[in-house]
């Protein structure tokens, strides 16, 4: 069975309603169909790409792309995902297990047995050990790019917008043309933006991790045009590995051709 058939015939539920219904409701008319495979909705990956396709939102429209998205977590976890991040909540499902992850073959993290912890407590060990760059490809790399900033990447902060993210006080965006200028990502400014997810996530754990057994499953990208067919996929290898180019996440949306324009994100 292909990715689009699972998709297609797998029932989750809705965030909007609770109702249990295919993730591909209403996407029979879409030029093309982004779904997103998150991991846990309290992951840094989670928070961070729903926060690139906010951002981008004029672009998906422009080409027509419609997005679906299904995270690990419970009803809970869901509306405080679309709350906190702008997402659709009625764009987005939530699986308690991560059974469709395992489905579509996407990486699960570094799975180390410890005979004396429970299946959570043994996921936290994992957990720390993937950020420290084990079984995790590219992690630290990206945590330091987070932190020294991307000559390849735009500017994330806007310089009258205003970042909370505690323990820091509140920040202005022009506070981070001080550490370099204006026009790209500049230091600190993706590290903050991070910060101030995990902030979110901490303040609110049971909700938005309500099973921490599946802490360390990744997720995946898939984007199909009208019938199914597989235009673009990423499967995450790792933390912080939710996209293929890092500085510009949807750059593979921007090649589509359509004459169609369809209801987005």
């Amino acid at each position: 069975m292909t990715v689009y058939d699972l998709l297609r015939t797998t029932q989750r539920t809705r965030v909007s309603d609770g109702a249990v219904a295919s993730m591909l409701t209403g996407t029979e008319s879409a030029a093309f169909v982004l779904v997103l495979v998150l991991p846990q909705l309290g992951d840094f990956d989670s928070l961070e790409y729903a926060w690139w396709l906010q951002r981008e939102t004029h672009l998906l429209k422009a080409k027509g792309v419609t997005v679906r998205a299904v995270g690990i977590g419970d009803l809970a976890s869901g509306q405080a995902f679309a709350k906190f991040t702008g997402f659709p909540a009625e764009h987005l499902f939530v699986d308690s297990s991560a059974a469709l992850h395992r489905q579509i073959g996407l990486y699960e993290g570094l799975t180390l047995k410890i005979p004396w912890l429970s299946p959570g407590q043994a996921a936290w060990v994992n957990l720390m050990l993937m950020c420290a760059g084990i079984a995790s490809p590219g992690t630290l790399a990206e945590v330091w790019r987070g932190y020294r900033g991307d000559r390849g990447a735009p500017q994330l902060i806007g310089d009258e917008e205003v970042i909370n993210a505690p323990p820091l006080p509140p920040l202005k965006g022009r506070f981070f043309a001080w550490a370099g200028g204006r026009g790209f990502q500049r230091p600190f400014e993706l590290a903050t933006l991070r910060l101030r997810n995990m902030a979110e996530v901490l303040g609110h754990w049971r909700t938005y991790v309500p099973n921490p057994a599946y802490l360390t499953q990744r997720g995946g990208t898939f984007l199909f045009e009208p019938g199914g067919r597989l235009l673009y996929e990423h499967r995450d290898r790792g933390i912080l590995d939710f996209a293929e180019n890092k500085s510009c996440p949807l750059t593979f949306i921007e090649s589509l051709e359509t004459s169609t324009a369809v209801e987005a994100l």
